[in-house]
């Protein structure tokens, strides 16, 4: 099926059809969004379930969705919300001093969804070991490949501060891998 956004949007306001539509808004925006999710909180049974409440919340405002911004967008940005709610509620905002790298990577190698090598078992360590904000601002630029101008409407932060998110995130990174040299 193409994707056209424009007549996705308008029968989201139908209510005749705006089932069919979410359900292909679901199907569209799933996978991306589970794994925005999962790089943040590493469990998938957890990534499931922020995605599903994402989802929910979706349902339930798209009546208020006036299309100032890309469904994508919009439903980052819900998704964004839900990850950062669920790190609060279940305090998993990982950090070396928290738990240690060996409770990260015990957690990646128990994982049965995680099937990487060495070398990615420790870039997920030291990402799990980045303030949330750089985690975040790192997975979107580096893995999800985005530019700084898409971050910052996602996340209402400036260029300017994402730069510097990022490059910090970089710097801790590349110190982490050295330490394990």
């Amino acid at each position: 099926m193409n994707w056209n956004e424009k007549q996705i949007v308008e029968q989201l306001h139908d209510e005749h059809t705006r089932e069919h539509a979410f359900a292909q808004l679901v199907d569209h925006f799933k996978e991306p969004l589970y794994w925005q999710i999962r790089r943040m909180v590493f469990a998938h049974e957890d990534a499931d379930d922020v995605l599903q409440n994402t989802f929910v919340k979706a349902w339930m405002g798209i009546e208020n969705f006036r299309g100032d911004a890309q469904l994508g967008t919009w439903l980052f940005r819900i998704a964004n919300n839900e990850t950062l709610n669920f790190l609060e509620r279940n305090r998993q905002q990982v950090s070396l001093d928290d738990e240690g790298a060996a409770g990260v990577s015990a957690r990646l190698e128990s994982d049965p969804y995680f099937d990487g090598d060495e070398t990615e078992r420790l870039l997920q360590e030291a990402v799990a070991a980045l303030p949330a904000r750089q985690r975040q601002v790192f997975n979107m630029k580096y893995f999800d490949e985005m530019k700084y101008e898409d971050i910052s409407e996602l996340l209402g932060t400036s260029v300017g501060a994402l730069k510097a998110s990022y490059h910090h995130a970089v710097k801790k990174i590349s110190d982490f891998f050295h330490a394990h040299d």
